[in-house]
């Protein structure tokens, strides 16, 4: 770790006349997990759309090892290995495990390479073997969340982009998939990760950022913002530290 992979400098942006981001700087180290915490409306899941090219920055300048992507169409940003995980549930129900698990292939052309990683994939992720022919919608919320992982890696990113994956889920189905994400950080694949479980998020990322009003008011590591007493008073649901 140390390389720039991703780098935000001075990013505007928004939905139409209304800017969100408001200047964002942010850098996500190759091969780390970064994590974006704060308030709902800070422009945490604005920034991953905008860095996956659903939203043109209207200002400054997002670069992917040095190259500019901004305001590349989604399949540009694509082709350089940037996917993005959605909050909402993005599986075809009715298709079958491993048939949307090769969806995630659709831009790939060689159909040895699409055999290759999908049977890699089907190795790591042993709900993919074990519920190939299942229809996707028969799974659980939890376990539709990991075939929707499995499914981004078949392009083999070099940035996974992942907003909230563990809304909606029970306990144990949240720690499978912060589990998940740090598996396959620790194959090596980069993650930028939105979560509104900040607790959990933090405890899995090497460094943290924490947005307010469309702005990165405070970064650190993962662990020193969880140890940070204005930090758990405002986000972690702690009492505020006793400073008498």
């Amino acid at each position: 770790m140390g390389t720039a992979l991703l780098r935000l400098q001075g990013v505007v942006a928004g939905y139409g006349r209304g800017d969100v981001l408001h200047g964002v700087d942010l850098t996500v180290e190759e091969g780390a997990v970064t994590c974006l915490i704060g308030p709902n409306g800070a422009g945490k899941s604005t920034v991953l759309k905008t860095v996956s090219g659903l939203l043109r920055p209207k200002r400054g300048r997002i670069t992917l090892l040095g190259r500019d992507i901004g305001g590349l169409s989604p399949q540009a940003v694509l082709s350089h290995g940037v996917v993005h995980v959605p909050q909402e549930r993005s599986l075809f129900p009715s298709m079958s495990v491993w048939d949307n698990v090769l969806m995630g292939g659709f831009v790939l052309r060689d159909r040895a390479v699409v055999r290759r990683r999908i049977e890699h994939i089907a190795d790591r992720f042993p709900i993919v073997a074990n519920r190939r022919h299942e229809r996707a919608g028969s799974l659980s919320g939890g376990e539709q969340k990991i075939v929707e992982i499995a499914r981004a890696l078949m392009l083999d990113p070099v940035l996974v982009l992942m907003d909230e994956p563990s809304t909606g889920l029970d306990p144990r189905a949240r720690q499978l998939v912060f589990h998940t994400i740090t598996e396959i950080n620790e194959g090596g694949r980069t993650v930028l990760l939105v979560e509104q479980n900040a607790r959990s998020g933090l405890a899995i990322a090497h460094h943290g950022a924490v947005m307010e009003s469309g702005r990165v008011r405070l970064e650190g590591t993962g662990s020193s913002l969880l140890a940070d007493p204005e930090v758990a008073r405002l986000f972690l649901g702690a009492a505020p530290a006793n400073r008498g």
